[in-house]
């Protein structure tokens, strides 16, 4: 309210994080912004965590429906087509770890701090990708859901077998490429399958771009190589720049006005949740590490 000098008057309404998450962060949040609501006689916008990721790219580039959305982050890897404020159908997602998950615990095996993305990023650059036969779970294997865990728990292998605690500078930055470039292939072959799904959710020659999203997005090398598969496919590429990636203020409050202006408003009896698909009819996924 102060860096926008405006005051609660001045409010038309409240939007804060409902979920999914950690209830405790999500308890705390979601009950102060139904008290500023309640003290002012305001509209109370429950926003899904996600949905605030996939619809960001609406404030910063003014993108219509449809398109297509990878999201990408510490908790969450999906692939959807977004047809609208609310509507969503999922085209794949992770059966295991999150790829954020697998970047967060890939660096402290190398040693770095957390968040590991952006340390295994720089490392990355100075490696030799090619060094270590790293596995590409799930590549070349029929629909759009990811695995991680596999790429995960070799990395920890390549590193006991070196010698943990005595990795030398060029280990983990060959390391880091590695795991890096394995990743990136991961998602650019999830990726080609996803274009024939997402296909037959819109009209022919309509949603033809590919938004990234979520805290992974802010990967440079991962942009890099989604944007170029997704310009083989026939399709635009964009992403919000990456100070929005990572999870901000700013798009919890472009959600709300997003429902908003949909008149889809929430009571102040709002729970928070710990999960929230987007897509709630999306089958279960399948595989041997899904978590309950």
């Amino acid at each position: 309210l102060d860096q926008a000098r405006v005051g609660f008057g001045d409010l038309t309404a409240v939007a804060a994080t409902g979920g999914p998450g950690l209830v405790g962060g999500v308890m705390v949040g979601l009950t102060t912004g139904k008290a500023i609501a309640a003290a002012r006689a305001l509209p109370f916008i429950a926003v899904n965590h996600l949905e605030a990721h996939a619809l960001t790219i609406r404030l910063t580039d003014d993108l219509p429906f449809p398109y297509l959305l990878l999201l990408v982050s510490g908790g969450h890897c999906q692939l959807l087509s977004v047809l609208g404020v609310g509507d969503y159908r999922r085209l794949g997602t992770t059966i295991d770890d999150a790829i954020g998950e697998a970047f967060d615990k890939t660096a402290k095996l190398l040693g770095f701090g957390y968040p590991g993305g952006p340390e295994v990023e720089r490392a990355a650059r100075n490696g030799n990708p090619e060094r270590f036969k790293l596995p590409r779970p799930l590549m070349r294997r029929a629909g759009c859901d990811f695995s991680f865990s596999g790429l995960k728990t070799a990395v920890r292998r390549t590193v006991e077998t070196l010698g943990p605690g005595t990795l030398a500078a060029t280990d983990r930055d060959d390391l880091a490429a590695g795991f890096q470039a394995a990743a990136g292939d991961v998602l650019c072959d999830r990726l080609r399958h996803a274009v024939a799904a997402h296909d037959a959710h819109t009209v022919e020659g309509e949603g033809r771009t590919l938004v990234v999203a979520g805290g992974v997005a802010a990967n440079q090398y991962l942009r890099d190589r989604v944007g170029a598969a997704a310009a083989a496919h026939g399709f635009a590429f964009m992403a919000p720049p990456a100070r929005l990636c990572t999870d901000n203020g700013v798009m919890v409050a472009w959600a709300g006005i997003e429902r908003l202006r949909l008149g889809l408003v929430d009571g102040l009896d709002a729970s928070p949740r710990a999960r929230w698909p987007l897509d709630p009819n999306a089958a279960p996924a399948r595989g041997a590490g899904v978590k309950a």
